[in-house]
Formats: C-alpha cells, sequence, structure tokens
C-alpha cells in the first residue's frame, strides 16, 4: 500500500511504525474471509482492510477521530484472525493498537460510553473491587432486561447478565508466597495471578500449582503484581497499560534475582498475548526497554511450559473433550497443536468444532461494549462446539470461559483442569 506521511509525521515513532505495516498491505483481501466482524455484518469497514483504509486516511492527514472510524475500531474484537490468514505479514496488532491511542486521545465518547469505560477501567482491573461489584450485581440483576433497552446502557446490561450467579471465595493461591515442589525440584517458576480469573474461577491457578509442584516446580506468586493492562491497553488507555506494565516488569525480575525463573507461566492467554509483547510495548522507554524483552521473553503459556516437562502418556479415558481455542491463544501467541497434544497425550478424546479460527465474541471487554455482535458470535460459536457432541469443553482463557458457560449447558473448564485430573488431581467440580 502507498503511503504519502510527511517528514514531520514519521518523526513521530508510533506513526513510523504505523507507516511500515501499512506498507505491507496488498489489498488483497484474504482477511475478510476469517473476519468475524465482516462474517457476521458483511461491511467491507467492519473488516480489517476496511479498518486498515480508515486508519491510513485518519493518520495520513493528521486528523482527529471522528464517529466513522470509531464506530468501526470499535467493532473490532482484535481477535487477530487476519494475522493469521495476511499472506503479507500485516501487523495488524500494533495497528490497530495505535489507532485506538489516537482515538482515545482525540475523540470525544458520547457520556454513556465514557462511563462505561471508565467504570471498566477502574474496576475490573483491581480484584478487590471487581468482587465487590460482582456482589452488587446480584441485586442489579432483576434491571438487565429493563437496562438492554435503554439506549446507552444495554452494555450496564450485559454485565449483569455476565455476572455469576454465585461469586467463589478467595482463593491462597491468589495471595503472594512460594510452593514448593514435591521431592526434588526440577525448576522455579512465577505465576501470574490475574486480576478477574482468581475472582471469578480461583480454580484454574489452584490446578495449575497442584499439577506444577506435584511435577517437581517450585510456583512463586509474587507480591506486588498487578493486571497485565490489557484491559486499558485494548480501550487505548496507554499510559495506564505501560505503567502495569513497568510494575509488573520490575516484580518478576525481582523473582529472577532472587532465585531465578524459568518461566513465567500464565493461564489466561489474553494476558499472554499482551505479556509477550511487552517488549514491544516498552520499546521506546529507556529505562525499561530491555527489562521487557526479557520479561517478554520468559512468559509462557502454562500449555507452553508443560511441554517441556515430558508429561508420561496416560490411559485412555471415556471422556470426549472438545477444544475450543482461544483467539488470544491461536492468532496472538501462534499456539494451536500444543494444548490438544496434552489433552490426548493425558488420555482424552478430543475434537476440533467447525469454523474454529472465529471468535466466541468474549474479547476482553468486548462482550459488554459490543452486546449485538457479541451475542451473535456467542450463538455461533455454541452451536459449533455443540455440534461435537462433547463431554467436556476445554480452552485457555477465561474470557472465553465466562462466555461461552453463559451460551450451553455443557460444561467448560480450563485446560489445565482437566491435566491436573488426569496427572493425580481433583475431577474438576463442574464434571460432578
Amino acid at each position: 500500500m502507498q503511503t504519502n506521511f510527511t517528514a514531520e509525521q514519521l518523526a513521530d515513532p508510533h506513526v513510523a511504525t504505523s507507516e511500515k505495516i501499512l506498507r505491507k498491505c496488498v489489498h488483497c483481501g484474504f482477511c475478510t474471509a476469517t473476519c468475524p466482524t465482516y462474517v457476521t455484518l458483511g461491511n467491507e469497514l467492519d473488516s480489517p482492510r476496511g479498518r486498515i483504509y480508515l486508519i491510513k486516511d485518519m493518520l495520513e492527514n493528521g486528523r482527529p477521530a471522528d464517529e466513522q472510524v470509531v464506530t468501526h475500531i470499535d467493532r473490532c474484537l482484535s481477535c487477530l484472525s487476519c494475522a493469521t490468514t495476511c499472506p503479507s505479514g500485516v501487523d495488524y496488532m500494533h495497528l490497530v493498537d495505535h489507532a485506538r491511542m489516537h482515538i482515545e486521545n482525540t475523540y470525544r465518547r458520547p457520556f454513556w460510553n465514557r462511563v462505561t469505560r471508565n467504570v471498566l477501567a477502574a474496576v475490573l482491573p483491581y480484584p478487590a473491587r471487581f468482587r465487590m461489584a460482582l456482589h452488587a450485581a446480584a441485586l442489579g440483576r432483576p434491571l438487565a432486561g429493563f437496562l438492554k433497552k435503554v439506549k446507552g446502557l444495554e452494555a450496564f446490561g450485559a454485565m449483569l447478565d455476565l455476572a455469576p450467579r454465585k461469586v467463589p471465595r478467595p482463593s491462597p493461591s491468589a495471595r503472594p508466597g512460594t510452593h514448593m515442589a514435591a521431592g526434588a525440584r526440577r525448576g522455579r517458576v512465577a505465576i501470574l495471578s490475574g486480576c478477574a480469573q482468581p475472582v471469578l474461577k480461583p480454580e484454574i491457578n489452584e490446578a495449575t500449582i497442584r499439577l506444577l509442584t506435584r511435577l517437581g516446580v517450585e510456583v512463586v506468586a509474587p507480591a506486588g503484581e498487578v493486571c497485565c493492562g490489557s484491559l486499558v491497553h485494548h480501550m487505548g488507555r496507554e499510559a495506564q497499560a505501560l505503567e502495569a506494565a513497568r510494575r509488573n516488569v520490575d516484580v518478576w525480575l525481582r523473582e529472577v534475582d532472587n532465585g531465578g525463573l524459568d518461566a513465567i507461566i500464565i493461564t489466561a492467554s489474553g494476558c499472554g498475548t499482551t505479556i509477550k509483547d511487552y517488549g514491544f510495548m516498552l520499546r521506546h522507554d529507556a529505562a525499561y526497554a530491555e527489562k521487557a524483552a526479557r520479561v517478554s521473553a520468559l512468559a509462557k503459556d502454562v500449555t507452553e511450559y508443560l511441554a517441556t516437562l515430558d508429561l508420561p502418556q496416560q490411559e485412555m479415558k471415556r471422556v470426549n473433550v472438545t477444544y475450543h481455542s482461544a483467539c488470544s491463544m491461536q492468532h496472538g501467541q501462534k499456539i494451536t497443536m500444543l494444548p490438544k497434544t496434552l489433552l490426548k497425550n493425558a488420555g482424552f478424546t478430543v475434537r476440533d468444532p467447525a469454523e474454529g479460527h472465529l471468535c466466541c465474541g468474549s474479547a476482553g471487554t468486548y462482550n459488554i461494549l459490543q452486546p449485538e455482535i457479541s451475542q451473535k458470535l456467542k450463538a455461533r460459536k455454541v452451536r459449533n462446539l455443540e455440534a461435537t457432541k462433547p463431554d467436556v469443553i476445554a480452552t485457555g482463557n477465561i474470557g472465553c470461559i465466562t462466555q461461552i458457560a453463559t451460551g450451553t449447558e455443557v460444561p467448560i473448564v480450563h485446560t489445565i483442569e482437566l491435566l491436573d485430573w488426569a496427572y493425580g488431581g481433583e475431577k474438576p467440580a463442574l464434571l460432578g
């Protein structure tokens, strides 16, 4: 794609990066076939190619974002299916991240949209606040239907629909501390506690810690860890996202200095995609660029780390597992076969759903901010999952678990819960 940026514009490192990305696009349109919003809405401007045109026009002309640009960028899930499909290697993730920063800095959103985003940014990254909000949601749940019919308040209705009926008790696994390896130590890792996951499904990290310590791995839950920053990062609130990244970099490198780390284990693939990108996000920060790159290199999805431990093959179980590959896993981190191989070696029969590349509609806060499109994608995903006749659905992301669970009676658990069970741990409670 030909670009026409001035030398003055290219002096901005963000613009310079976006210009290089734009030049790689050859307008081929392969991305349209795998883009969930284009497949759902059929609008060229709701395809990656259409959004690239909008972003190019906005950035080249150095103008503030307008309502049209914001509408179509907001509808992007950042699922990155387009990046997997693209034959030219267009780095769509960093381009749309820049567009969102530009929108945040130049566009004044309608009042209720600003309120919604401020509430999400002030609550979700903080486990204590999030837990309080979920308890409050129990009182407000009868209002969900009404709120979904009021223009501007639809997001609050969607929040109430997604809130669990019962909020789990806080788990000791989320507290700072060290979980010692059983027997001879063969490794030492830090584990990301996260923000939403320990509130919604503390059993995920509990299963991770049980399995790893049984396998001889010492697991550290470091003090001072905060939200990975992905939520505000995808809202375009870059200063807030980078501050979270810096704090986590300091925390994890402190553990490297204190006893060494083989990896930083992440059990929420949405967080993993962001943490693996810390090196890029902080590349212009002289004090943190090198340190952030070290952290990104240490970051591993739990299935990536388990694949290095040579787990023994287990006897076959009469359990049919349909694996839902989260977008942040397959498109963001390019992890596709590892989780399924681990499940098969653990004795499960693993099935793949049709259209596995399409997003379930969760996408961080997308199911709150774009509930109508999200519901359509969820219905499509659930149909494909249920068509495989699973006993259980497995995935590696808390957002997908929360989203899909509201659309099916089939139990859905984290991959690590099944692996923990297969290698001597507790049977997931949802399986009875």
